[in-house]
């Protein structure tokens, strides 16, 4: 397999780092956006939106993180991590939704403001970003895991842009269990860290 990837990207970190928590083979092909190398016609036949990551298996291409590891999971048939039972799969399948909706429309987008000068509100998606993090630290009360009792894909679909949450000037202090996951699903066989930049809170570390 192989996978193009952008260090920075948190989005690319989540696809690199299943299938490295899976122990797959793969090459890293970096590809160079700050010279446009998304936008060249070699790597929009690929993937048209032109975004990292993509992963080419074969003859099989897939992008977006996690149709990228919802691939992986099943070709694998690694059914810990993705479940096939119909609850299971759905409890997954939650918070994999607010790795594409609340987490990208706040942690990430505060992260996008400092790291690459989005224009976003930084006031606002900072407020979306405590948001949706209250509402994991109430779901990770007396639970280790986000979605079962074990880590899954919901689990590494949010922890790239959580972990580097201060980047966006997104405080954790007041976020005990959620540092306690960051910590449990750093000690993953396997786990590959987010490369992180000194934009917002990290200036002060």
């Amino acid at each position: 397999m192989k996978l193009h990837h952008f260090p920075l990207s948190g989005h690319a970190h989540r696809a690199h780092l299943f299938l490295s928590l899976l122990g797959v083979e793969h090459e890293v092909s970096i590809v160079d956006l700050a010279n446009g190398a998304h936008k060249s016609p070699e790597f929009l036949k690929l993937n048209p939106l032109g975004q990292v990551p993509v992963l080419e298996d074969g003859d099989v291409v897939i992008a977006d993180s996690i149709a990228i590891m919802t691939y992986v999971a099943k070709k694998l048939g690694a059914t810990d991590w993705l479940p096939e039972d119909a609850e299971g799969a759905a409890k997954v399948q939650k918070w994999l939704s607010v790795a594409a909706g609340q987490i990208a429309y706040g942690v990430s987008a505060a992260r996008l403001v400092t790291v690459f000068n989005a224009p976003f509100n930084a006031e606002e998606v900072i407020a979306r970003a405590h948001a949706i993090l209250a509402q994991i630290e109430s779901q990770l009360s007396g639970n280790d895991w986000i979605a079962l009792d074990h880590p899954t894909i919901a689990d590494v679909a949010l922890y790239s842009y959580i972990a580097n949450a201060p980047e966006g000037n997104v405080d954790l202090a007041a976020y005990d269990n959620v540092r306690a996951w960051l910590k449990r699903v750093e000690a993953l066989p396997g786990f590959v860290a987010f490369e992180q930049t000194v934009a917002g809170l990290r200036t002060a570390i």
